[in-house]
C-alpha cells in the first residue's frame, strides 16, 4: 500500500513539475513593465485579461509589433520576448487568471 501511495506521489511530482508557472515566466520577462492589478509601464494583468482572449495575448507577445495597431494601439513600447510556445501559454494563462480582479 506504501509502495503505491510513492508511486502515485512520485508520478503527480512528475507532472507538475513539466507544467510551467506561469507567475514565474511573468517575474522573468514581464514585471518592469507589468504588474499584477497595478499600473506600471505597461497595463495591469487585470485589465489585460478584461480585454484580451488567450490567442491575443500570446499574439501579441509574440509580434507586438504587427498586433498593436489590430488592438488599437497608437504605437508599442513592448518588446518582442523570445518565449517557447509552452512559457508563451503558461504567461497567458496566468494573465488570464487575473479577469475579473
Amino acid at each position: 500500500m506504501k509502495k503505491n501511495i510513492l508511486i502515485v506521489i512520485s508520478l503527480v511530482s512528475l507532472l507538475s513539475a513539466n507544467e510551467l508557472d506561469g507567475k514565474k515566466i511573468f517575474e522573468t520577462y514581464c514585471w518592469g513593465c507589468h504588474h499584477q492589478t497595478a499600473v506600471a509601464f505597461g497595463p495591469p494583468f487585470s485589465e489585460i485579461a478584461q480585454k484580451r482572449t488567450n490567442e491575443e495575448i500570446q499574439a501579441y507577445i509574440l509580434s507586438p509589433e504587427s498586433m498593436y495597431k489590430a488592438f488599437g494601439y497608437k504605437r508599442t513600447v513592448m518588446t518582442k520576448i523570445d518565449l517557447a510556445d509552452k512559457e508563451r501559454e503558461a504567461i497567458a494563462k496566468y494573465i488570464l487568471s487575473y479577469k475579473g480582479k
